[in-house]
């Protein structure tokens, strides 16, 4: 009889670096409270991580310590597992594009609706529901082990705009942009802007002139010019007496915006 210790070996030295109970179950032949408990003595030991229900990681000695694989390189197996269509998005995407300005610390995934945070090991992974999904532009880009689908710089801009308060602030997305803006193209950055809600190419359009890319704003300025027909707030939560109005963009500007050094 084939032990769980033989299993992984073997799925390791296949290149398969995560499996499933019932894959395991049906390898050992035994019931699913004895699979339970082989694995147990294996995660355990660090041999093994599950990240999410019914699903394992096999870990190399290299990441034991970390109690994990990293993030991307099980997330698009994962999402596979769950049926989830998904992308790597926000601060996990901007540091692919070379513009995370600190390493994040939680690797955030945008699904289609809201899901409860993962934590395995000492690897964080937050999800964000965003509508329309399967419309925002991404990109395979390659992990160790396999691809992981990332929003493409352009989208990665607008999402920044969109979920502010999961990345810490307009300040921390202007300081991005700033980094990121040499990579945008105008001509897609208006195309993905018809993908969110039009605050939010509003709010992208001020911040990329601000932060000087003016350049990179000119197309998505004709499409709020024929979009936005409401004035809205640079801060959404923020005060509105004493503001003064971007007419360009149709944004009451409502706070003051720092670049982090």
């Amino acid at each position: 009889m084939p032990s769980a210790v033989s299993q992984v070996d073997q799925l390791a030295a296949n290149g398969r670096h995560y499996f499933t109970t019932s894959e395991m179950q049906s390898a050992l032949g035994v019931s699913a409270a004895a699979t339970r408990q082989a694995l147990s003595r294996l995660a355990r030991k660090r041999e093994i991580a599950s990240p999410a229900r019914g699903f394992y990681v096999i870990l190399p000695p290299e990441y034991r310590r970390l109690g994990c694989l990293p993030a991307d390189q099980f997330v698009p197996a994962l999402m596979k597992h769950l049926e989830q269509e998904y992308y790597a998005a926000l601060l996990s995407a901007a540091q692919y594009h070379g513009a995370a300005h600190h390493r994040p610390q939680v690797f955030q995934v945008a699904l289609h609706k809201k899901r409860r945070s993962i934590s395995c090991g000492s690897v964080r992974i937050s999800f964000i529901a965003r509508k329309r999904l399967l419309d925002v532009p991404v990109r395979s880009i390659n992990s160790p082990r396999g691809s992981v689908l990332v929003s493409t710089e352009e989208a990665t801009a607008i999402d920044l705009v969109g979920y502010e308060k999961r990345i810490g602030g307009l300040d921390l997305v202007a300081t991005i942009l700033s980094e990121l803006a040499e990579r945008l193209n105008p001509v897609k950055l208006a195309d993905v802007a018809r993908t969110a809600p039009i605050p939010w190419a509003q709010r992208l359009g001020y911040l990329l002139e601000y932060v000087g890319a003016s350049d990179k704003a000119f197309p998505l300025k004709d499409f709020v010019r024929l979009h936005a027909h409401n004035t809205t707030l640079l801060q959404p939560d923020g005060r509105t007496a004493g503001t003064h109005v971007s007419s360009d963009w149709r944004l009451r500007i409502n706070a003051n915006i720092e670049i982090e050094a």
